[in-house]
């Protein structure tokens, strides 16, 4: 066979698949989609779909904070301005609404008509003591248009339903361009087009930060381990590769890159260099012994390739366990990540090969220099091993100890925008509106009549209001709009606009008339978006401060009760929905889908370890060494205070998936020198000395490569980064310094029963 022409041919397939590559991967979009985030296949999740067809998405709107610093809102120049940012974001071709406090009205219903009276007279200074007066009564406008020190206002801008990408980045342009026109004070921003807008330009930004930072990065590494130039260039174009057809794959799907799609380059730009390394680092030391090019290869491919298989497969199990989640940005991290796993290996024995077949054969003498030093290394770690088996032992059970302490301490919760660091600009616009305002968090409840019955009866407007109470003074919400208050501000409106009169009407002719008003009003937006032509449905809507999930559960099992306690079934019935409550279903799904994903891992591992040495006892001496880093960095998640959300979870399995590479790879050279006779000391000594540069090397282009994450300002891609990193640096002290005293300690080789790998 020339293997000279077979080379230029798999370069030449390889040339071609890369081309397709290249056009699938142009078509690639950056996106963040709000709603993939919630849980599929949850009943929740369709129940709320059904709601939202009916009255509309509670998270399509813009909030716009306007600060006096500390001054009056009740002065001319300032209010001018709020009017003219109103006037402006009216005319914007991507707003249905603006509510603003200059143009708020309260209607009045006499026997002449029906009137609406500003609240505010923006022109007419002498009358501003007057209108803050009618509005610092009114307690559907304190805390939602107007903050309570009077200090700051806000514009609730309702958006088209479901902003794109596109849409959403040109209102906040136009925004953000007549902000720096009116020149006002202080301003704050939050909202679904925004976070939509600034997370997707993040990611862009970041995805050429992570990938520029591990190309450098690994190319230090490579030429401090192998010294040559075709030591570094020859593996970054194997994995620039894999990559490359990753991306591809995503395209040719149409699936964009999100918030977690976007970890994938640096991801397999670092994952990927495992197997490569580990080829090259066993070509070089044929090289260095003497071997030609081809014989070389052929004895790396055969020492190497079932390792490599192993640790692709375990590391593509360890993210396809990601598919057991209800999330789809991290189901399809997991898929992708996995075929793209597939891809690194198929080009780290198609490509690899091919190129050095082709390139010149390296120097023996530089290669010997390359490799003299590790076996000197490596004979020392080993004797520190074999002189302290007891220490070690012992250290590594308090570190399970101390581990499951720090596990013990750990919170599951989850909060809006999680992902964004506190010290980001959104979460601080966030919190401003917290503070002054009704907050950012939505509240939905459904309300249904009783058969019978409409939302306008007497009786279940009463319920309605009970639950208002509730609401407000119990659960924390700070804005309601309901059936309810769409009565009271009707019945203020009859008798004259008097704020005393926000009360459900005392009298049945009053309901009654207001009942002619709303048959009158009935196609009207503002009432559609709250109850159903047949006034059968409704909505109790609001919004509160950011609580996290833990605490929001905690809530809306008090407010079941009260429910359950006081709320007639036979008058109304309700059921909690909303974007913020399927967020906080998440929470339920967290360490499910995680034990969900070990467990798969864990019997991948078992099964592959079982298939290698058909011993149960070997089952278990592997798996504790990857289990024990998994403990430690949950220990450490705890006695820091990270708190349990979803995208902390997947670093668990990640880990885990990638972290066992080198026991299957130590394990398997361990097999081979078995198999060939030796005994069990001398077979652990000569896998220690052979396999422990490969894993070290690999371990520290992966640590160095998921460090580069931590410059991320999401919160989940900094902690991905961190914990990964020290599982990785966990694991390959275990697996160089417990691993062997397990092996030796605890494994019997199985008489007639350690046969030939398969």
């Amino acid at each position: 066979m020339n293997y000279r022409n077979l080379s230029y041919l798999v370069l030449l397939l390889l040339a071609v698949l890369t081309a397709l590559s290249v056009y699938f991967a142009s078509r690639l979009r950056f996106d963040y989609d709000f709603d993939n985030f919630f849980p599929k296949g949850d009943p929740d999740l369709a129940y709320y779909f059904s709601y939202r067809d009916k009255f509309g998405n509670d998270n399509d709107y813009l909030l716009i904070g306007i600060d006096n610093q500390g001054r009056s809102v009740f002065e001319k120049p300032f209010l001018t301005k709020v009017d003219s940012l109103t006037s402006y974001l009216q005319r914007q071709p991507h707003v249905r609404a603006v509510l603003s406090p200059t143009t708020v009205k309260s209607p009045v219903i006499e026997a002449f008509g029906y009137f609406e009276i500003p609240y505010l007279h923006v022109a007419e200074p002498d009358r501003y003591q007057q209108d803050s007066i009618n509005i610092y009564t009114s307690e559907e406008l304190v805390g939602t248009l107007f903050s309570e020190d009077a200090t700051a206002v806000s514009l609730f801008v309702q958006t088209t339903d479901n902003l794109g990408k596109g849409a959403s980045d040109t209102l906040m342009a136009a925004l953000q361009q007549k902000l720096e026109e009116l020149q006002l004070p202080q301003t704050h921003v939050a909202g679904k087009a925004l976070a939509q807008s600034v997370f997707v330009d993040k990611m862009k930004v970041e995805l050429a930060i992570f990938m520029s930072a591990s190309i450098v990065l690994v190319i230090i590494f490579l030429w401090v381990a192998l010294r040559t130039a075709w030591g570094v260039l020859v593996p970054l174009l194997v994995v620039l590769l894999s990559v490359l057809w990753a991306m591809g794959v995503m395209g040719l799907f149409n699936k964009p890159i999100d918030l977690m799609t976007v970890l994938l380059p640096t991801i397999m730009f670092v994952v990927g260099m495992s197997d490569v390394i580990h080829i090259l680092s066993r070509y070089i030391t044929e090289i260095a012994s003497g071997q030609d090019k081809l014989p070389a290869l052929k004895l790396t491919v055969k020492e190497v390739g079932l390792a490599t298989f192993l640790t692709s497969l375990t590391t593509a199990v360890g993210f396809l366990t990601l598919l057991t989640t209800a999330i789809v940005p991290i189901r399809n991290f997991g898929l992708y990540t996995a075929i793209s796993i597939g891809f690194a290996y198929l080009l780290a024995f198609t490509s690899l090969p091919a190129l050095l077949l082709l390139l010149k054969k390296p120097n023996p003498i530089k290669a010997g220099k390359v490799t003299f030093s590790w076996p000197i290394f490596m004979r020392r770690l080993l004797r520190f091993v074999l002189l302290h088996p007891k220490a070690i032992l012992a250290s590594s059970a308090v570190l399970v100890v101390l581990s499951l302490a720090g596990i013990s301490q750990i919170k599951v919760d989850t909060t809006l925008l999680e992902d964004l660091g506190d010290d980001d600009p959104i979460i601080k616009d966030f919190l401003y509106f917290d503070q002054k305002f009704a907050g950012v968090r939505p509240f939905e409840l459904h309300l249904m009549a009783a058969e019978g019955h409409t939302l306008f009866d007497e009786e279940v407007l009463q319920e309605v209001e009970k639950l208002e109470v509730y609401l407000r003074q119990t659960y924390g919400l700070n804005f309601i709009s309901s059936p309810a208050t769409i009565v009271k501000t009707l019945n203020r409106a009859q008798n004259g606009g008097l704020q005393q009169f926000y009360t459900l009407p005392d009298s049945r002719s009053d309901l009654q008339s207001i009942k002619r008003r709303l048959q009158a009003f009935r196609n009207r937006s503002e009432l559609r978006s709250v109850v159903t032509a047949d006034d059968k449905e409704g909505r109790l809507s609001g919004n509160m401060q950011g609580i996290g999930s833990a605490r929001a559960t905690a809530q809306n099992d008090s407010l079941q009760r009260f429910i359950r306690q006081h709320i007639n079934p036979d008058l109304l019935q309700t059921r909690l929905t909303g974007s913020a409550i399927l967020l906080d279903k998440n929470n339920t799904y967290v360490t499910q889908n995680m034990m969900q994903g070990l467990l798969i891992a864990f019997a991948v591992i078992a099964v592959i370890v079982g298939l290698i040495f058909r011993s149960f006892r070997m089952v278990i001496i592997s798996l504790i060494p990857n289990i024990i880093p998994l403990l430690m960095i949950g220990g450490i998640m705890g006695l820091m205070g990270v708190k349990f959300t979803v995208s902390v979870s997947i670093i668990f399995t990640i880990a885990f998936g990638i972290a066992v590479d080198d026991t299957i790879h130590f394990l398997s050279k361990l097999k081979l020198e078995l198999v060939s006779g030796k005994s069990l000391p001398y077979a652990v000594k000569r896998t220690f000395i052979s396999t422990g540069k490969a894993i070290i090397i690999t371990s520290c282009i992966l640590v160095a490569g998921f460090l580069t994450l931590v410059l991320s300002t999401f919160d989940a891609t900094f902690y991905v980064g961190l914990f990964v990193s020290l599982t990785l640096v966990f694991a390959v002290v275990a697996d160089l310094m417990l691993l062997p005293v397990l092996v030796l300690c605890f494994y019997r080789i199985p008489k007639n029963k350690l046969g030939p790998i398969q």
